[in-house]
């Protein structure tokens, strides 16, 4: 029999095999891809407090030792490039327990910077924290460390996801006992006699579930007692799934540090401090490898805003970024990040932006809960990054102090549209054309772009009208006082 050829269904079939085959790839790398993410992962997020961009020594610090941080940033990842929510303490831990933009629930405000002990109120019970998120998950929860985000009963830790809480619910410069009566008497008090300060100068509690322990809290022991309630939570908890937030209460000032560290720094009583920290998660980098858990649990370090320059030597620094706490310039809102998870996260340094919000969307993904659909989210998904070869999908940074947008990030570049100083009076500058800067060749920001490159302006205005179409901001819940 004679076989007649027909070069259409060849090319049909051609067609099919290809399809098949591509569809088969996709499956197989998805499958991968899939495979290669921890199931349920522990989790801890250990969060320090006023910490600058260059205060570790693997950020480039001279002269403060910190071992094991840097043992986590060469195991793990190191993020060159991750910022926090806001450049003070109260909206940026509501960025990070919500995976928001803290203007948008309320945690923000143009008269005060964050809750203080005559605030009246708090986070809203309506916001959906990390800790509720991965409870429903079936995770243990439990926080160590500083809350801010209200101190009232209904507001605290153990009403917004929390198992177990221990720790002072707001700064540890705050309930003062005695006379402030301008900002440069409150600075005065720590720049040049920061090292004669004493726990009674500040009656903050200490708080148990809901239930205050000890009132002034003994400072000089907390970064010390601290670590040990984090080791001994974990310890109970260690058939997991669980997640610990370790936010510790330093280097924040008034700085104290237990006798073991007092002295031991090249850097003075600041460096005593951060080296107090850094000994801390070495102690929980140990517990887990001690007890096998540090394959299945993945700890990240980072701190909540940037350096409080005003106090002076008592205060940290940015490196080479420009500015500190309080600013929207990088040295407010960059931040060290580093990722450790042994033979889980793969280890490189990561360059890509990523934020403290994008951990909200990360630890849903890990867990298997659905992200919220009744409300607008600010992260993105870091696990391509982490567990993969993947660049960071998060490309715009939106820098926001109290309600307003001083400033956009968008790739390289970064536009802002009002300058402040952190804590100087009528230093507000708004710019029109804003300032322009390459913030990965320029990452001190001092070279301005405006007139050279007007297009990057353009670009980064289209993402800010697209960015504000869909900004609902909440109303000023901080400025309730008295």
């Amino acid at each position: 029999m004679k076989h007649i050829i027909n070069k259409e269904s060849i090319s049909s079939n051609l067609i099919l095999g290809a399809l098949i085959l591509g569809l088969f790839t996709i499956s197989y790398t998805l499958h991968s891809q899939d495979s290669q993410l921890p199931v349920k992962p522990n989790i801890v997020v250990i969060f320090a407090d006023d910490l600058g961009y260059g205060d570790l020594s693997s950020y480039g610090h001279p002269t403060i030792n910190t071992p094991n941080l840097d043992r986590m940033a060469y195991e793990g990842q190191k993020w060159t490039n991750f910022y926090v929510g806001a450049a003070v303490c109260t909206p940026s831990r509501a960025a990070l327990m919500t995976g928001r933009l803290p203007v948008r629930n309320g945690l923000t405000s143009s008269k005060v910077g964050v809750f203080f002990p005559d605030s009246h109120n708090g986070i809203p019970a309506n916001e959906i924290t990390i800790a509720e998120q991965l409870k429903s998950a079936g995770y243990a929860t439990g926080m160590v460390g500083k809350w801010h985000l209200g101190h009232k009963e209904e507001y605290l830790p153990t009403n917004h996801g929390f198992d177990d809480y221990y720790g002072i619910p707001y700064s540890n410069d705050m309930d003062h006992t005695g006379k402030i009566t301008s900002m440069e008497d409150y600075f005065g008090r720590y720049t040049d006699t920061y090292e004669e300060r004493t726990p009674e100068e500040f009656n903050v509690p200490i708080i148990r579930g809901t239930e205050v322990v000890e009132r002034p809290a003994q400072q000089n022991t907390l970064t010390k007692r601290y670590t040990e309630e984090a080791v001994k939570w974990i310890k109970d908890h260690k058939e997991g799934p669980f997640f610990m937030y370790l936010a510790h209460s330093l280097p924040h000032v008034p700085l104290f540090v237990s006798d073991e560290f007092r002295g031991t720094s090249k850097r003075g009583l600041y460096g005593d401090v951060v080296e107090e920290i850094d000994y801390g998660v070495g102690q929980i980098m140990n517990l887990l490898e001690a007890e096998g858990l540090d394959k299945n649990t993945i700890v990240i370090f980072t701190s909540d805003n940037g350096p409080w320059l005003p106090t002076g030597i008592s205060g940290g620094s940015a490196g080479l970024l420009r500015e500190g706490k309080g600013t929207t310039w990088e040295g407010g809102m960059r931040e060290p990040g580093i990722f450790w998870s042994p033979g889980t996260i793969k280890p490189k340094l990561v360059t890509g932006i990523g934020t403290t919000m994008d951990l909200f969307n990360t630890f849903s993904n890990l867990a298997g809960v659905p992200m919220p659909t009744d409300r607008e989210m600010d992260g993105v998904d870091l696990s391509p990054v982490l567990f993969g070869n993947e660049e960071s999908p998060r490309n715009e940074v939106f820098y926001y102090r109290g309600p307003e947008l001083y400033a956009v990030r968008v790739g390289a570049y970064k536009v802002h549209f009002i300058t402040e100083a952190g804590y100087k009076p009528n230093t507000r500058v708004e710019h029109d054309p804003p300032l322009l800067f390459n913030i990965e060749e320029d990452p001190s920001e001092q070279y301005d772009l405006a007139k050279k490159q007007p297009e990057e302006i353009t670009k980064i205005m289209k993402v800010v009208k697209q960015h504000n179409s869909k900004m609902v901001k909440g109303p000023d819940l901080l400025i309730d006082r008295g």
